[in-house]
């Protein structure tokens, strides 16, 4: 049965937030009130200059964890006031330059003319908001991707997968252009924690392919990602990596700062438009965003289905990827109150989105038809339009962000987070849902940062966050569910000498109360009489699933010599499965597959097939990973260089049982309409590989990029064969930018090889190569800056799809596109 779409009540969220927030704020002003003190007044002063002894202007200074940043004049001068007596680090950036730590001991005497020295850097160098303790992109024991500023702009997509796709290290999951998450080395889904200001989105998407995550990345920032385990920080759900996505949403300053963005895009006929305003007074910071998209089915180079293109093809035809429509919009309003060492703040927002499914429609391809067959086209369009399947997603967000700096105290700085969302995803056909995913959840953070102990930094975290999960209709293959984890951490840093030692662990305990539900077929793969009896279905009821993922590393920051340095983390990590991992059942239309969770065992007995429980209880995956990294960032020339090997024991994949499933029976015969079962197993695993990224400054204005990565995957105990399934291809690229006083250039290109290391039953994919350019004009007396900008991707307009989708044999990458839009800020 189906139900008609039903509108979210906005004021019953506004009660439950506010109801959920009260016991936060409480907490964090209380433990602000009791670390509280207000005892000294010295300052610390000094000058910021280039190897040549020249003044860097604009160069930013941080104290230790302190948000709070200065910046030089025009002579390079900076100062601090109200610093606390002792040892305090510096950390010193600035644009074109490296970054640098510099520890200040501070005495009862003013400190003045501390000098630092900034080396000359071809490498980006972007401080980095993911971790709790301060870090940057070059001075991480694990590799880190930070995409900010006009980069972002540029490589900004409809999808978070989309825009991060050539990262090295990264992949798209690419659903189409409408849904497509971030790949961290071959890891996905349930593994990959997708957070928004160091806070979980809350939303659908590591349930399936299908669903959009609720994060836009046009009002970002910056948007980070780190590569490796990072459960010490986010928890078991970031065992493969994390992306932070960092906005302004809740505003720690009140300058005033507005950019915009409009853009249209030829391939789908994409409009967009997107604004950040931020103001406020010299207590009281505002901030509001928003943006609009709308985008028509996407042009392609070749046949929607690999079926089509058997015996070749006509490459001058018009090909369209059918039902791969969206449209997209969504505000978010922010204020915050600024205190003289800190912030506290709240923000709303909202995101709607509806997306063609792809994958889920018969449409194909605009060709040039005889007159005669004109009318029964006509009538097989109409009939192909109603079979059509989308999704409308809309999500309510709040979220409080604060912090406060001690001037006395063992406590020197305490950091709440508190963030409540509702989601709702309805897939809808004929007008009508026929499926609906929500998930109502919450989640809060307290850090509290400690003094330095014999030269040791480090914070402690008590971390919480509760999901409930439903799904409801005829294809919700996963059962209702209550997910809650509560969580302590502490990590611990000190520099002895050029080394920098890093020491962490973490201890959750996650439980998972999953509604009863009736599992099974109604019948077999033999022709039986008994279409319809049920006596093969059971009422599976779930105990409360418990599990206590610990997790432990150790890494170090080598700086062997100027400019250089290494990177080494071990880490021991655990992640408790999802509800979905453990107790699906059913169809998915997002992966074209039949669900079956670990939580099941399906066994074949006298020609029948039988669901039951399985043998041994569901386990913790336990990963053991070392990571190396190399870096050269001084200088003309730079590079980053990383290894790792990656250990998995009791890993959750999805294996093809070979049966496939249609009409409420199981055969071995695969026919029209019928979906192939697959089912979670757990075994060890093994994945090891490698990323590499050379920048070499050619004159001052002309800069040339290459870099490769590697991903090998494979089951240790397999029998026949041992490959895990979409594992991206091996990748080759290069960049050549150009930087001129009124206009920059880029030209870049990309390998992927063909994929031949597949799983049983997989298909491989053929090697492509991708060709993308841009141009951005400066005109100036318009506002800070103001760009109008030409964006080419696939000029080649080659015929690719990609191995790590679902839908690669029916849904390839789009053709030859031009985008072309103004930004600018004031």
């Amino acid at each position: 049965m189906y139900s008609r779409v039903n509108k979210v009540s906005f004021t019953a969220h506004v009660k439950y937030f506010f109801k959920a927030t009260a016991s936060f704020s409480c907490l964090l002003w209380l433990t602000l009130l009791f670390f509280s003190s207000n005892v000294f007044a010295k300052q610390i002063s000094g000058v910021v200059v280039n190897e040549q002894g020249e003044p860097i202007d604009n160069a930013a200074i941080q104290i230790d964890h302190d948000t709070t940043k200065v910046f030089t004049n025009a002579q390079g001068e900076f100062s601090f006031t109200d610093v606390k007596e002792g040892k305090v680090e510096l950390h010193i950036s600035s644009k074109k330059y490296s970054h640098k730590n510099q520890t200040v001991t501070v005495t009862a005497d003013e400190i003045s003319k501390v000098n630092v020295v900034l080396f000359k850097s071809v490498m980006e160098v972007v401080d980095v908001y993911a971790t709790p303790l301060h870090a940057s992109s070059i001075e991480s024991a694990l590799p880190i991707n930070v995409v900010s500023a006009d980069e972002l702009k540029m490589k900004q997509a409809a999808t978070l997968g989309e825009t991060l796709k050539n990262e090295v290290g990264i992949n798209s999951s690419y659903y189409g252009p409408v849904s497509s998450t971030p790949v961290i080395r071959g890891l996905d889904g349930p593994r990959v924690l997708i957070t928004q200001n160091g806070l979980d989105v809350g939303d659908a998407s590591r349930v399936g392919p299908d669903h959009v995550v609720a994060a836009e990345t046009t009002t970002a920032t910056q948007i980070e990602v780190l590569r490796g385990p990072a459960t010490l920080f986010y928890g078991s759900g970031a065992i493969g990596g994390v992306v932070n996505i960092v906005d302004g949403r809740v505003p720690t300053s009140s300058d005033t700062e507005v950019d915009y963005l409009l853009q249209y895009n030829d391939v789908s006929n994409e409009r967009q438009a997107s604004a950040n305003l931020q103001t406020g007074t010299e207590d009281v910071a505002f901030h509001v965003d928003g943006y609009w998209r709308d985008s028509k089915d996407y042009k392609l180079a070749g046949p929607a289905e690999t079926e089509d293109e058997e015996g070749g093809y006509d490459e001058s035809a018009d090909y369209k990827l059918a039902n791969s429509s969206s449209t997209g919009n969504g505000a978010t309003f922010g204020s915050s109150y600024l205190l003289d060492n800190g912030f506290i703040g709240l923000s709303y927002g909202f995101m709607n989105r509806e997306y063609g499914i792809p994958g889920h429609s018969h449409a194909g391809h605009d060709h040039d038809h005889d007159d005669d067959d004109h009318a029964d086209e006509h009538s097989d369009e109409e009939e192909h339009a109603e079979e059509e399947v989308y999704a409308k997603m809309h999500q309510d967000r709040w979220q409080m962000l604060g912090e406060y700096n001690f001037e006395q105290g063992f406590i020197t700085k305490v950091a709440g987070k508190f963030a409540y969302s509702d989601y709702n995803h309805q897939e809808i056909e004929e007008g009508f849902v026929g499926t609906t995913f929500t998930n109502k959840s919450t989640e809060a953070r307290l850090d509290l940062y400690h003094q330095n102990y014999f030269d040791w930094q480090g914070a402690w975290t008590v971390h919480y966050k509760n999901s409930d999960f439903a799904a409801q209709g005829e294809e919700a293959f996963s059962p209702p569910s209550k997910s809650t984890m509560l969580a302590l951490a502490w990590l611990e840093e000190k520099h002895f000498g050029s080394v920098l030692l890093q020491l962490g662990a973490r201890l959750e305990q996650v439980n998972i109360d999953v509604e009863d539900s009736i599992v099974g077929f109604e019948g077999d793969h033999d022709d039986h009489d008994d279409h319809g009896d049920d006596h093969d279905n059971m009422l599976a009821s779930f105990d409360t699933q418990d599990f206590t993922p610990i997790s432990a590393s150790t890494g170090l920051v080598w700086d062997y010599q100027e400019g250089y340095n290494i990177g080494m983390s071990l880490a021991f990590s655990q992640r408790a499965p999802s509800a979905g991992e453990l107790f699906s059942f059913g169809p998915h239309i997002g992966t074209n597959t039949f669900e079956v969770g670990a939580g099941f065992d399906i066994h074949e007995e006298d020609g029948e097939i039988h669901v039951e429980s399985p043998e041994q209880a569901p386990r913790v995956e336990t990963s053991l990973n070392f990571d190396l990294t190399f870096r050269k960032f001084n200088g003309d020339f730079g590079y980053v260089l990383s290894a790792f090997y990656n250990q998995i024991d009791d890993y959750y994949y999805q294996n093809n049982t070979g049966l496939f499933y249609h009409d409420d029976h199981v055969d071995t015969a695969e026919h029209e309409g019928a979906l192939p079962i697959y089912i979670y197993q757990q075994e060890d695993v093994v994945m090891y590989g490698g990323e590499a990224e050379f920048i070499y400054q050619v004159t001052s204005g002309f800069t040339a990029t290459v870099f490769s990565d590697y991903i090998r995957a494979r089951l240790v105990n397999a029998e026949v064969n041992d490959n895990l399934p979409r594992i991206p291809p091996l990748r080759l690229g290069g960049i050549l930018d150009y930087q001129a006083e009124s206009f920059d250039t880029e030209l870049s290109f990309t390998h992927y090889f063909a994929q031949d290391d597949i799983a049983e039953r997989e298909t491989s994919t053929d090697s492509y190569t991708m060709v993308d350019a841009y141009f951005n004009y400066y005109i100036d007396g318009i506002g800070d800056d103001f760009i109008v900008y030409i964006k080419g991707q696939n000029l080649a307009n080659v015929h690719a799809r990609v191995h790590t989708s679902f839908l690669k044999d029916v849904a390839p990458l789009p053709a030859r596109n031009i985008s072309v839009g103004i930004r600018g800020s004031f």
